[in-house]
């Protein structure tokens, strides 16, 4: 089933191309503008820079660089269509080729670019970022270059530095609209490639006159102009109105030219990252301070996950998060902590968590087995990290055979298969399950009720003993259950409302977005639920969605040909609350 295993591991795919990472997110775009760097403000330098003039624009252009480049001309067989733009056939992604179908582009451009990330779902988390790379053609009503940096701009929001960078490769540099330029600076600092700004050069003299003065430099010095480089850097520091470690960052990336030029970086008077700061710094192999790491929103945590010029080790702490939010794969995760195993000296192996993953898979026995998942599973204190910990041993618990012993073990164990997509070997605990009959047995039967490809017992007198032990404040979890089992029409609509009433559920509470996204899945809009399914889950905690939203989103994800995605999220649901 080519959506499943997609939805599987796409990540791993995408992130194969390096991985991924972002930063306190840059600030909302304009309507009409794309986001701006997030970059000091040119209004407020660092105070430990003066401020210059506006001449120094012209003290630098006047310095004798040479003749320019002569215009680069595409050929036609290399250019590319600007209308459908995006690396991932949609059959992959789960999607038919009309999956925007009518629906306005400026009204998906509005939704996607009000949305507030991290999102609820680690699998909507996945499904929204295939969705924004699938090969579609642009829907009616906006520019096709807009739109692809839209989805980008959205999926650097996510953390997803290489999906955007992707997109923004896909649109030729000369068609680029300013909105572009500007998610393709972005785009540029969360992938930690500073030479991706070269090609930007003129876009950004037109748009971004706060970094104006310093991509010269940086290009000039990458391009083995190393005098060139230095007289504009030292311009910069006289008249510019970057300074402190913004511009010495700039003079970093310089000094890894061809000039040598050496800095030394102060992180002491820093107190935040920037996409500039972590773009230029984790580009030249820097890793910030841990304050200001911690102190990080998730998306750069997971753009420093993916930096190449980082050690596995370094990695790995943002790893967790990238993990937890959907952009890094389970696999993806076993592949870093195998070649931080390779990297450790044997005798200090022992007791490491990637010693215990490979013990995990291959431990002498179950026990062996078993005391190395639970290990990995408690390192994850909470959260995303929780999550991520789960995604890591998942494929660890499918090689542990359903066994009434390990009925204490059986809720981590099915959570941690269906974070990595094994719903068939989360669905051999069936028997194990039906043989319990505590707490653990409803968590149990919950997600497998949810997740399973094949329908566990989800009689009536099942689920009102469920909602009948529900401690969890308000039922919620009652209400992401009943909500689940409708939408994925595993209990009638009579059932659910009949539950709705007795219990509260809140269930039938219908607003403009309940109405906008089934009006999407009546039309097999696949792509257009997905980003209102992202607009419907905005928030970090599961248990703050609407139990309205997830049976709305459930429903229209199941009736648009996506009901693996749908089992997944609402699984997950009952998983992480």
């Amino acid at each position: 089933m080519p959506t499943k295993l997609l939805l599987i591991a796409s990540a791993a795919a995408i992130l194969a191309l390096p991985a991924l990472a972002q930063q306190t997110a840059p600030q909302q775009p304009a309507q009409t503008i794309a986001p701006t760097a997030a970059l000091p403000s040119a209004s407020t330098p660092d105070n430990s820079t003066d401020a210059g003039d506006e001449s120094a624009v012209e003290e630098v252009s006047n310095l004798n660089l040479g003749p320019p480049s002569p215009p680069v001309e595409y050929p036609g067989w290399a250019r590319h269509d600007p209308w459908t733009v995006g690396p991932l056939a949609p059959r992959d992604a789960g999607l038919g080729d009309d999956a925007w179908g009518s629906a306005s582009g400026a009204f998906l451009s509005t939704l996607m670019r009000r949305m507030h990330t991290p999102i609820a779902s680690r699998w909507a988390h996945i499904a929204l970022r295939n969705a924004l790379l699938a090969k579609l053609h642009a829907p009616v009503g906006v520019n096709p270059v807009d739109w692809a940096a839209e989805r980008a701009w959205l999926l650097l929001r996510l953390g997803e530095a290489d999906g955007a960078r992707m997109l923004v490769a896909g649109v030729d540099t000369d068609r680029f609209t300013p909105k572009m330029v500007q998610v393709a600076v972005q785009s540029a600092l969360a992938n930690a490639d500073p030479s991706a700004l070269c090609p930007l050069e003129d876009g950004i003299k037109k748009y971004d006159a706060g970094i104006q003065r310093l991509v010269p430099a940086m290009c000039a010095s990458l391009a083995g102009q190393p005098d060139a480089a230095s007289a504009m850097i030292d311009q910069a520091r006289r008249y510019g109105r970057i300074g402190g470690v913004d511009l010495v960052l700039a003079e970093k990336v310089v000094g890894a030219g061809a000039n040598g030029r050496s800095t030394t970086i102060e992180w002491d008077p820093v107190d935040s990252l920037t996409s500039w700061r972590f773009g230029l710094a984790t580009g030249t192999g820097v890793v910030p301070p841990d304050r200001l790491l911690n102190g990080a929103s998730t998306q750069l945590r997971a753009f420093q996950a993916r930096a190449p010029l980082l050690s596995p080790q370094q990695r790995l702490p943002s790893a967790m998060v990238a993990a937890g939010l959907g952009v890094f794969s389970s696999q993806t995760m076993i592949d870093l902590y195998s070649a931080i195993y390779d990297s450790t000296d044997p005798s200090d192996l022992p007791n490491t968590d990637a010693w215990q993953l490979r013990q995990a898979f291959v431990g002498k026995d179950i026990d062996t087995r078993m005391s190395a998942i639970r290990k990995l599973l408690a390192s994850g204190k909470g959260g995303l990290q929780k999550e991520a910990a789960r995604a890591l041993v998942a494929r660890a618990a499918t090689f542990i055979p359903p066994d009434p012993k390990l009925a204490k073990d059986a809720p981590e164990l099915i959570a941690a298969m269906l974070a990595g997509g094994y719903d068939q070997a989360a669905a051999r605990w069936i028997p194990v399950v039906n043989g319990m009959d505590n707490e653990d047995a409803d968590r149990c039967w919950a997600m497998l009720a949810l997740g399973a490809p094949n329908i566990a017992d989800v009689g009536t007198g099942r689920i009102n003993s469920f909602i009948r032990r529900d401690i969890s404040k308000d039922r919620v979890r009652s209400a992401l259950l009943v909500a689940g089992l409708a939408g994925l029409g595993r209990i009638s609509t009579d059932t659910a409302n009949s539950l709705n009433q007795r219990y509260g559920l809140s269930l039938g509470h219908v607003t403009s977005w309940t109405r906008m996204i089934d009006a999407a899945a009546a039309r097999g809009q696949g792509a257009t639920v997905l980003v209102l399914t992202g607009t419907g889950f905005q928030t970090p905690l599961f248990g703050r969605v609407p139990s309205a939203h997830l049976y709305h989103a459930v429903t229209a994800l199941n009736r648009t040909g996506q009901g693996f995605t749908a089992r997944m999220i609402a699984a997950e649901a009952l998983s992480r609350t």
